[in-house]
């Protein structure tokens, strides 16, 4: 980041950055409810789609996946803004359609508003990585200081192929499937009702179109869907300059707007995607909802002038393993030995 635009940021206050963003966090009912549609119906022509296509070859059911995954991930955006109360005015309404969209999604939805919300309040915090659900991510020094089993199995976890193929079907389809007792209980019954429902929806589906055909199209939707959103959150906060600071230094608005990307998508993924690059201004202020964080950003230069990280650059995000904090920066598994030699000179 430049370091006037980091000065200029900074210097800004809480109440500062509250006024700033409160034009916008108000929903349009109208258009929350016209995003609900554009999103979910066309989800069901494409699953339909999809069971029909069966008929002719499965590689035109998969041929039709990737899009229906946009669609759910499009869902997913709504789920996730009903969780900050940001989709609907009324807390109701916004916990009806949270709870629809979670079944949709496979994610219950109290548990995850819970987990969100805390994610939100630790992002970049190095001492409190493990409280909101944040990505595994060692300094240099941890990793260097690590028995030998955990840097294999961090290794592992960072690979991409566990990270973006193994990892998002795992969290979908497993974890979100599973309670713990040391949850509330609030967040127990979340898991269990969505559960619940979603086993009805599945085996009424089976009864229907047959339980073969149901998993051939719900698991290609899930994969693809799994990936992009996974995708997503990695490089929301995993991108070379992103920010992450020892407790006493942490401060909420730094971490939101340099340890959260914005992340510039093609106009394509960005709907599909429900404007969430923005993730800097999100993070600012989580009850904007996705449709006015374009605008917000558009008509603040202060925002407007964080630097973008592009479709192409956000690629290298794969390299990013470890956080160095000297240098400030994510590095990669290479970069360990010029580490090394650095300190033995």
């Amino acid at each position: 980041m430049a370091s006037s635009t980091e000065s200029k940021t900074e210097s800004q206050s809480e109440p500062q950055w509250q006024e700033l963003t409160a034009p916008y966090r108000h929903p349009h009912t109208l258009r929350s409810s016209w995003q609900l549609l554009n999103s979910v119906v066309p989800f069901v022509a494409l699953w339909y789609a999809m069971f029909r296509s069966l008929e002719v070859s499965y590689w035109l059911t998969l041929a039709l996946a990737p899009l229906a995954a946009g669609f759910l991930t499009r869902i997913f955006i709504i789920f996730h803004d009903c969780g900050h109360g940001a989709f609907f005015k009324s807390k109701r309404a916004n916990d009806i359609v949270g709870m629809i969209t979670g079944v949709l999604t496979f994610t219950p939805y109290y548990r995850w508003r819970r987990d969100h919300a805390m994610h939100h309040a630790t992002s970049g915090d190095l001492d409190r990585r493990d409280i909101g659900g944040e990505i595994w991510t060692l300094t240099i020094e941890e990793y260097l200081a690590a028995p030998l089993r955990t840097r294999l199995a961090y290794r592992f976890y960072r690979h991409p192929f566990v990270m973006f193929v193994v990892g998002p079907f795992y969290l979908f389809v497993v974890m979100q499937r599973i309670s713990w007792s040391k949850e509330p209980r609030v967040a127990r019954s979340s898991v269990l009702w969505t559960n619940i429902a979603m086993a009805a929806a599945i085996v009424l589906l089976s009864l229907i179109i047959g339980w073969r055909q149901y998993l051939a199209i719900q698991l290609s939707i899930t994969f693809f869907a799994g990936m992009f959103g996974v995708w997503l959150f990695y490089v929301q906060h995993q991108f070379e300059t992103t920010y992450w600071e020892r407790h006493p230094d942490w401060d909420y608005y730094p971490a939101a707007l340099y340890g959260s990307s914005f992340y510039k998508l093609p106009r394509v993924l960005q709907w599909f995607s429900g404007n969430i690059g923005y993730h800097h201004i999100h993070h600012l202020n989580p009850r904007i909802p996705n449709y006015y964080l374009q605008k917000c950003h558009d008509e603040n230069p202060t925002l407007a002038a964080i630097p973008p990280v592009t479709l192409f650059r956000s690629l290298r995000a794969l390299g990013y393993r470890l956080w160095d904090e000297e240098r400030r920066k994510m590095v990669g598994f290479g970069y360990l030995s010029v580490y090394k030699r650095t300190r033995a000179a």
